[in-house]
């Protein structure tokens, strides 16, 4: 597996991972199915603080995600974490973070956070197993009241 930085022309490929509105909205709050046609086209905006990336398994594009970087927190996060549907269920998940874990500590920050829906269990254990652990419940609170649904925030401990 390898970690490549993410180029255009795959925008079409990982938006159709998304495989119901539900999904799509795991992926980027909007709930909207297929996969919002203007996102696609753009998917992801040149931003000096968000790096995006693909997994590989040879040439094959398995897996997408983000690591954001915020200088005015001093902590990065990441975001948008998707895995080809035909691959789930076979550890490209763990990898994916694995690797995304890389660019987020290379960076310097003293912190990595990622944010998922309570309810998208087997991201949780994939999050767990590589070594996030839940932020206490009045930072939780706190980071939600901006937030248009109740995500549980999780903080890289180490594996």
């Amino acid at each position: 597996m390898e970690l490549r930085e993410f180029s255009d022309g795959y925008g079409v490929l990982v938006a159709g991972w998304a495989r119901d509105a539900h999904e799509v909205a795991l992926l980027c709050g909007r709930v909207e199915y297929p996969f919002p046609e203007e996102l696609t086209g753009s998917w992801r905006k040149v931003a000096d603080d968000i790096r995006s990336y693909l997994l590989f398994d040879g040439d094959q594009a398995v897996g997408y995600g983000e690591v954001w970087l915020d200088d005015e927190e001093d902590e990065a996060e990441l975001a948008r974490i998707i895995v080809d549907p035909g691959v789930r269920g076979k550890g490209i998940g763990l990898e994916l973070v694995r690797g995304l874990l890389g660019p987020a500590l290379a960076a310097g920050y003293p912190e990595v956070f990622l944010r998922v829906r309570p309810e998208n269990a087997v991201a949780i254990r994939t999050y767990q197993r590589v070594g996030f652990v839940d932020v206490p419940q009045a930072l939780m609170d706190e980071w939600n009241a901006a937030q248009p649904v109740a995500y549980r925030w999780m903080r890289f401990a180490g594996e």
